[in-house]
């Protein structure tokens, strides 16, 4: 078996305007890859470009692809170390493109076992129950979008801050007066704070049952990590501060976390998140499985990995949920309230509606 061509296609997918405390993101600015083989399989893979976070737009994206899959025509498939090495060799990080790529190798992986991706990866069906985010509004707003979530039966939100900490604080606050404590809550603060402003934000949350508090400092800052650990009421989780599973062994070492949150835009695909987690899971730290805005293409990719492995505790595997105008995916993840389910079928079980490709940018490698 060898990789014949490479599609490539700028996958935008309008959106509401979403907030967090680096920027608004517009649109899904997604890439999706589908490789082709002499055999007739075909692997798919999508990343998301979150370019206040991983540094990559959907336009970088798209560029490096046309190069990665240069390197790879001809090439076999099923060599996914190999392959992804290539990659690593020709340029450093830009791992949100990469990640498209380590996915569909590992969908044609997958599919030639004849074994659905989680299967492939060794895990077993389990229970998954997503969060649902809110993203930065008023503290009023917030409040009501808590309620309407409520309503819907959401038992996990997710809500983004980081903005000017007296205004955080009334965010929880608000949000807590208006659904009570039978929900949980767990807040990302996505680099937002300083030192001094995320020991005032974790101390006076302290009393409002946050389950975790994600990135409250810049990864800069991670030196300071240690001492907040100590401080804060609240237990950290690692998400910017780690992209690799070298950055993970450095966190662990320090005692610099409690908890990781992986996301295949900033490891570079399943490989590597692989890696991550095998070193969170060999400390005693569980992971969750997050994502940026990608459809249910990557994010059956996300579901399937985290089936694999039982040290992924924690699911924030709501990114077509939060404002996605269109879903253009066939097959794939399925959501019944925020709990998931997929279909035993071998690879990844998802792809995109060809009407819909044939009305992107795209290229042929």
């Amino acid at each position: 078996m060898h990789i014949s061509k490479i599609e490539i296609y700028k996958y935008s997918i309008p959106m509401a305007p979403f907030t967090i405390a680096t920027g608004t993101m517009h649109f899904a600015q997604n890439l999706l890859v589908r490789i082709h083989t002499s055999t007739g399989s075909i692997g798919i893979g999508e990343c998301s470009a979150f370019p206040m976070i991983a540094g990559e737009t959907q336009a970088t994206c798209y560029e490096m692809a046309k190069e990665f899959a240069a390197i790879w025509k001809n090439k076999d498939p099923l060599q996914i170390e190999a392959r992804m090495q290539e990659l690593d060799l020709f340029t450093a990080a830009n791992y949100t493109a990469k990640s498209a790529f380590d996915l569909a190798l590992y969908d044609i992986a997958s599919k030639n076992a004849n074994l659905p991706l989680y299967q492939f990866l060794g895990g077993q069906n389990k229970h998954i129950e997503t969060d649902l985010t809110i993203g930065i509004d008023t503290p009023e707003k917030m409040a009501a979008t808590a309620i309407d979530y409520q309503k819907k039966g959401v038992n996990i939100i997710k809500v983004k801050l980081g903005k000017k900490v007296a205004d955080d604080i009334e965010r929880i606050k608000k949000i807590r007066e208006a659904i009570g404590y039978q929900i949980k809550i767990r807040i990302d603060a996505n680099q937002g704070w300083s030192f001094d402003d995320a020991v005032i934000a974790l101390t006076s949350l302290g009393n409002y049952q946050i389950e975790f508090c994600e990135q409250p400092m810049r990864k800069w800052n991670d030196e300071l990590l240690p001492q907040l650990m100590s401080i804060s009421p609240i237990p950290i989780m690692a998400d910017e501060s780690v992209f690799t599973h070298y950055d993970a062994e450095r966190l662990i070492r320090h005692n610099a976390c409690t908890y990781i949150n992986i996301k295949f835009a900033k490891s570079g695909g399943i490989l590597e998140a692989t890696k991550i987690n095998q070193i969170a899971e060999a400390n005693g730290i569980a992971c969750m499985l997050g994502g940026m805005l990608e459809s249910r293409v990557a994010l059956t990719a996300k579901m399937h990995f985290a089936l694999a492995n039982k040290n992924i505790c924690f699911y924030d595997l709501d990114t077509c949920l939060i404002g996605h105008n269109v879903d253009p995916v066939i097959g794939g993840v399925t959501y019944q309230g925020m709990e998931l389910s997929i279909a035993e079928t071998p690879g990844i079980g998802a792809d995109v509606d060809q009407d819909f490709l044939k009305k992107l940018e795209q290229t042929v490698i």
